[in-house]
């Protein structure tokens, strides 16, 4: 049976071209430490994006998996430093993880933000 390529395919397989990458932020990985009591720090990495906060939110959210991991309900992000090699942002962050309500203004309820770290895409640990 002799079949017809569409252009874009037959053109594609001549130049050996690969389909292109899919667009948006992918999201590498975290490695987790505790520091000591209920600090825990949280290495994040994320390839495909220009905005450093991008990192900052990834680790935000696996500090709100993990804290349900931990049985408990809240996180405070205590800092966050990012920086950039070669495309790829990094976040050093470190958040504290408590059962009760934290002081401070930078607090989650780690069930609502792991929520929407679902909906808006970005994984958690």
């Amino acid at each position: 049976m002799n079949r017809v390529l569409p252009i874009w395919l037959a053109l594609g397989l001549m130049t050996g071209c690969a389909a292109p990458e899919p667009a948006g932020p992918r999201f590498l990985g975290v490695e987790t430490a505790l520091l000591e009591g209920d600090l825990v720090q949280f290495d994040v990495a994320v390839a495909g994006t220009d905005d450093p906060t991008v990192a900052e939110e990834y680790a935000a959210c696996a500090a709100a998996q993990y804290a349900l991991i931990r049985g408990q309900g809240f996180t405070r992000r205590v800092r966050v430093n990012t920086t950039q090699e070669g495309g790829t942002w990094r976040a050093d962050a470190v958040y504290t993880i408590s059962s009760d309500l934290p002081r401070g203004r930078a607090t989650l309820d780690a069930a609502v933000k792991v929520a929407d770290c679902g909906a808006s895409g970005f994984p958690t640990v």
